[in-house]
């Protein structure tokens, strides 16, 4: 159990028997009445932002979360296969469900798996991603005054980036999953 007045950002709760995660809370003592809690919490299965006011005393229910570790197996149609490296259960997502991980989906790579009462919900692709390069324009040196020149290259998952411009066709290249950045070539 957690009390409403120890959420913190980041703090996961169950409430009306769904995983939340607070996003935002304030913390109010008004002069009269007892202190209250604001919380502005986002759904961890639909995604829906949820405002709500909870008295500091009152608590609510930790959520049944477990974290699993899954490798990406194949696509099938809209279909995605993900192979549990522990029990060795296969599991599906559609492509509304993995749509923020599409672009750094890469078969044989290890993802994390959030589940709420054994079910999966989202799917976390590790912090970097080695990717090859498939498709970018050539660099022409002296195309800017100052040398921090990028341009835009498509890599083998379909995701387009800016990269410098000694990157070439062929070249692998480390990628930020947080925010889709080049980082390296590999």
């Amino acid at each position: 159990m957690i009390a409403a007045g120890d959420f913190r950002k980041g703090s996961k709760i169950l409430y009306k028997g769904e995983p939340y995660m607070v996003v935002d809370f304030q913390w109010t003592k008004p002069g009269k009445g007892g202190a209250y809690v604001k919380a502005k919490m986002r759904n961890m299965i639909t995604g829906l932002v949820h405002e709500d006011t909870f008295r500091s005393g009152e608590k609510l229910p930790e959520p049944d979360l477990e974290y699993h570790q899954m490798q990406y197996l194949y696509r099938e149609d809209d279909i995605f296969h993900f192979l549990d490296q522990e029990t060795f259960e296969q599991h599906s997502f559609n492509k509304k469900q993995i749509a923020e991980v599409l672009p750094y989906l890469k078969e044989e790579i290890v993802y994390t798996v959030l589940f709420f009462s054994e079910r999966p919900i989202t799917v976390t692709p590790p912090l970097f991603i080695e990717l090859k390069v498939t498709e970018t324009p050539p660099g022409v040196r002296g195309d800017t005054a100052q040398g921090g020149a990028t341009k835009p290259a498509t890599v083998e998952t379909g995701h387009v980036l800016n990269v410098p411009l000694f990157i070439n066709e062929g070249d692998v290249i480390k990628v930020d999953t947080r925010d889709g950045s080049y980082i390296e070539r590999v």
